[in-house]
This record gives structure tokens, C-alpha cells and sequence, in this order.
């Protein structure tokens, strides 16, 4: 059996925008870069705070505070680790985060 071709940067961007698309349609309360965030998660793209900000050219301040409202406020992420210095933030997908997270395709 083959494996399935690698996507190509700009197939994995469209990729990317849709499933952000659809976690904000899904959960409309969320920004864009709250639902980025959660798509970034679904897709394997970025799992803390610092990866996701590096990805995509983000400010790490804007991301952690997207990802502590997906944790406190929203309830879809829970936090695994950070960092005290340089406060990367390591986070997964909670139970309510998976719920939503299931209702993706891709």
C-alpha cells in the first residue's frame, strides 16, 4: 500500500483556512485566531503557543491569549505545560474541544 501524497504548502494553506472556517462557523463566540488555533491543532500543525506564533507569523502574546481563553473561557483546550520564561505553552484538545473538533472532515 502507498502512502498518500504530501500536500503541498499552498493545498495544506487551503486546508488550514477552511478548517478555521468551519471551527468559527462551528463555534461562532470564537475569533479567527482562536479558531486558527484549534484548526492548527486538528491538522498537527502547531501544539503550543510558540510554534503556532513561528507558523504563522503571529505575535506570541496574540496566541497566548487566544489559547488561554480556548482554555478558561471556552473550555475546548486544556494546558499542559509553559514554560516560566519564555511561557511557550503547550496545550491539548479537551473533551469539548474534541467534540467540536470531530465534527471537522480532513
Amino acid at each position: 500500500m502507498s502512502e498518500p501524497p504530501e500536500r503541498t504548502e499552498g493545498e495544506l494553506a487551503e486546508t488550514f483556512l477552511a478548517a478555521t472556517d468551519s471551527v468559527a462557523a462551528l463555534q461562532p463566540g470564537l475569533s479567527t485566531l482562536e479558531a486558527g488555533v484549534l484548526a492548527a491543532l486538528h491538522l498537527d500543525l502547531a501544539h503550543d503557543s510558540r510554534s503556532f506564533a513561528r507558523v504563522f507569523g503571529i505575535e506570541h502574546a496574540l496566541v497566548l491569549r487566544a489559547v488561554e481563553t480556548l482554555a478558561s473561557e471556552a473550555g475546548l483546550l486544556t494546558l499542559r505545560e509553559r514554560n516560566a520564561r519564555t511561557q511557550r505553552t503547550r496545550y491539548g484538545v479537551s473533551p469539548a474541544g474534541d467534540a467540536v473538533l470531530a465534527q471537522l472532515h480532513g
